[in-house]
């Protein structure tokens, strides 16, 4: 599937932020694209909060939903395990099924 529009963005942006902010996390701000040329997601902090910003032309839209997702894990500067359930989770919100991947190493 090719990038979705900017409708869908805005609602996935809504959920994604709502989320984070219902488990106690930083819900950043989106938008896009990004000021900075030649990249598909930049991360900016200021007082207030977090911007995500996300390349959408020319993209598939997992790709896009992708980099929404990794910009929360970023904003948050979360450890391996809690990055892997908040992915989980993230992903859920969006519909999608999500079941995180453990390893074990022997």
């Amino acid at each position: 599937m090719e990038s979705g529009n900017a409708i869908e963005f805005a609602q996935a942006a809504r959920t994604l932020t709502n989320v984070a902010q219902h488990l106690g996390l930083v819900g950043p701000s989106y938008r896009c694209p990004p000021r900075i040329v030649g990249v598909d997601r930049s991360l900016r902090r200021h007082v207030g909060g977090v911007v995500i910003s996300v390349k959408l032309r020319g993209r598939p839209w997992a790709a896009v939903l992708a980099d929404m997702i990794e910009g929360v894990v970023a904003a948050n500067q979360l450890n391996a395990t809690q990055a892997i359930r908040l992915r989980a989770e993230l992903w859920s919100a969006l519909g999608f099924e999500a079941t995180p991947i453990t390893t074990k190493v022997a």
